[in-house]
């Protein structure tokens, strides 16, 4: 059977990979973005590279998104020559990315009046995975169009989860960011006020890690604030945003969560105090500075 063309719009350091595990699994890709040395890359190993969302859609049976935000997708959607004016029939859009389930909703009934469908599919795990097609993919969306998507999934996913309707992949995504962010700000200001109070950071560890606090989250912290390495691969801008979606999430839904409230304040603090780019757990910095 002949594999569906893909279109793969945003070429970062998660995307470019993921992309490479198309093409490495024999899938031909119609490219753009910013990121010219990533497009040239992508070029370099047979893709075909198209100037708009439009062109690139009218060109693919699938068409996936790696951006950073709403905002980028609806622009890519909704654009004068964006991917709702070229769209097929039949046709599938996937969100990877951390998006608004709101937005997402809305986008999934323009394309179904276009006779289109789409997923949001958002990820876990790093950009290595990617290449190695071992994410972890939470994907929502109509059933029988998940079913169709799932062998192109697979393709890209060691865990593929379907986790039903459309809105449901970046609901749980969010829920998921939610709780490891809360819990690396709270674990790195541990560190932060054990090192005022004179407590060795090693020794905190080693007693709270033999404890039930225990977690991968914990190690990240660990490594940064006991023995200076950085290497969680998510940026205090991109925690910052995705905390921000969460609490409109749950504003929308009638409700309010204090906790990611104070999560976004620390990381918007963060970001104040010059700490955008670094990873999650530098927001130790932060906590180790503050004053009253």
């Amino acid at each position: 059977m002949t594999k569906p063309a893909i279109g793969f719009i945003g070429l970062g350091l998660m995307g470019g990979n993921m992309a490479e595990c198309l093409q490495n699994n024999g899938f031909a890709l119609n490219v753009m973005g910013r990121n010219k040395e990533a497009v040239a890359a992508t070029v370099a190993r047979g893709a075909t590279e198209v100037s708009t969302p439009r062109e690139l859609a009218a060109a693919s049976d699938i068409i996936m998104l790696c951006v950073t935000t709403s905002e980028v997708v609806e622009s890519l959607v909704y654009g004068e020559d964006g991917i709702l004016a070229g769209v097929k029939p039949g046709a599938v859009l996937i969100d990877y990315g951390t998006s608004i389930p709101a937005s997402t909703q809305k986008i999934g009934a323009d394309l179904a009046a276009k006779g289109a469908g789409m997923l949001d599919a958002p990820l876990g795990r790093t950009p290595a995975h990617a290449k190695d097609g071992l994410l972890n993919i939470m994907a929502a969306g109509d059933k029988a169009t998940f079913d169709r998507m799932k062998p192109v999934l697979d393709v890209q996913g060691e865990n593929v989860f379907y986790v039903g309707a459309l809105g449901a992949g970046h609901t749980t995504k969010l829920i998921n960011n939610f709780m490891g962010m809360t819990t690396v700000c709270a674990m790195s200001q541990a560190f932060a006020v054990a090192d005022r109070a004179g407590v060795d950071r090693q020794q905190l560890f080693d007693i709270m890690s033999a404890g039930p606090s225990n977690s991968p989250f914990m190690q990240f912290c660990k490594k940064y604030a006991v023995d200076g390495v950085s290497d969680l691969g998510f940026s205090v801008a991109n925690a910052n945003k995705d905390l921000a979606y969460f609490v409109q999430m749950v504003t929308d839904m009638g409700t309010r969560s204090a906790i990611a409230e104070g999560t976004s304040s620390n990381l918007k603090a963060a970001i104040d105090a010059g700490l955008a780019d670094g990873n999650v757990p530098e927001i130790f910095e932060y906590f180790l500075k503050l004053e009253k």
